[in-house]
C-alpha cells in the first residue's frame, strides 16, 4: 500500500515563533496562509505548522503527491486504502465515503495513541473530482 507523500503536523503555540524557529534549522516556507498554518521544507523533509487547528502533532501521508508536492499521475487511493485497513482491523476516528471519487481523508491511531491522518488532496485515478 502505497500512503504517498510524508509529512509531520505540529500543533503550534505560536506560528511566527514556530516559523522563526524552523527556518533557523534550515526550513523555508513553501505554503500555507501565514494566519493559521505554514508548510516548511528542507530537502525532502516537510513539517507543517498549525495553529490552533487541531490538538497534538500529527503523522500525515498524502496519496497521490510526490515529496516535493507534485501530483503523480497514477497512485493508491485513499479508499482502496480504508478498505485495506478496515480489513487488517484498524479503527477510523474520521471516515469517508467509500464510493467517494474526489478529494478526501481518513484518521486513526496507532497503537500508543498518534495520531495518524491520510489527506488525499486529488480525485480517484481515471475520474473527475466530486
Amino acid at each position: 500500500m502505497e500512503l504517498g507523500a510524508f509529512s509531520v503536523s505540529l500543533a503550534v503555540k505560536d506560528l511566527q515563533a514556530a516559523q522563526a524557529f524552523y527556518e533557523k534549522l534550515g526550513f523555508a516556507r513553501s505554503g500555507g496562509d501565514g494566519k493559521g498554518y505554514l508548510i516548511m521544507v528542507n530537502g525532502g523533509a516537510t513539517v507543517g505548522l498549525f495553529q490552533g487547528m487541531f490538538e497534538g502533532n500529527i503523522l500525515t501521508f498524502n496519496p497521490g503527491m510526490r515529496q516535493d508536492g507534485s501530483p503523480l499521475d497514477n497512485f493508491t487511493d485513499i479508499r482502496e486504502i480504508r478498505a485495506s485497513l478496515a480489513a487488517a482491523g484498524i479503527e477510523l476516528t474520521t471516515d469517508t465515503d467509500p464510493d467517494g471519487t474526489g478529494p478526501a481523508h481518513i484518521a486513526f491511531r496507532d497503537p500508543d495513541g498518534n495520531a495518524i491522518l491520510i489527506d488525499q488532496f486529488f480525485p480517484k485515478p481515471g475520474t473527475a473530482a466530486e
